[in-house]
C-alpha cells in the first residue's frame, strides 16, 4: 500500500481553497472567505454555546454571576449571525470574546484546581484568539465590501 502523504496532507490539513490562512484577507476569493468565516463561526458558536451552559454553575470563580452566561450566549448568537450573514459587526462581537475571557480571568481569577501551567496556557490561547480575530474581522469586512460591489 503506497500512501501519497502530500495528497493526504493537502486533502485533510492544508487545502489551498478551504484553508487559506496564509493568504491576505484582501486577496481571498469569495469561496475562501466563505470557508474561513464558516469555520470560525462554527467554532465560536459551539464553544460559546457550551460555555453559556457550563457557566450557569455557581461553583465557578464568578459564583453564578448572570453576566457571564449571558455574554457567552450573546457571542453564540453573534456567531450564528456571522455564519449566516457574514456581517462585520457580528465578526467584531465574536472577536471581542478572547478579550472577555482575559477580563474574566482578571476579575474573577482562575479555578482553584488549575496549576500555573494551565493558567498560562489559557492566557496564551486567549491572546492567540485575539490575534487571529483581527484577521477574521478583516475577512468579514472584505466579504462585505465585495458583496456591496456585486
Amino acid at each position: 500500500m503506497d500512501l501519497n502523504w502530500e495528497k493526504l496532507f493537502k486533502r485533510y490539513v492544508w487545502h489551498d481553497e478551504r484553508t487559506p490562512y496564509l493568504t491576505r484577507a484582501a486577496n481571498l476569493t469569495r469561496v475562501q472567505a466563505q470557508y474561513e468565516i464558516f469555520g470560525y463561526a462554527l467554532f465560536m458558536g459551539v464553544l460559546s454555546g457550551v460555555l453559556a451552559v457550563v457557566t450557569l454553575s455557581p461553583s465557578l470563580p464568578h459564583g453564578g454571576a448572570a453576566i457571564v452566561p449571558v455574554y457567552a450566549f450573546t457571542v453564540c448568537c453573534a456567531a450564528l449571525i456571522l455564519g449566516f450573514t457574514r456581517h462585520p459587526w457580528a465578526a467584531i462581537w465574536c472577536a471581542l470574546s478572547p478579550l472577555g475571557a482575559l477580563a474574566y480571568f482578571g476579575v474573577w481569577g482562575f479555578h482553584a484546581n488549575l496549576e500555573d501551567g494551565d493558567k498560562a496556557l489559557l492566557i496564551v490561547v486567549a491572546v492567540a484568539g485575539l490575534v487571529y480575530a483581527r484577521r477574521l474581522v478583516a475577512v468579514a469586512r472584505a466579504w462585505h465590501g465585495r458583496a456591496d460591489q456585486d
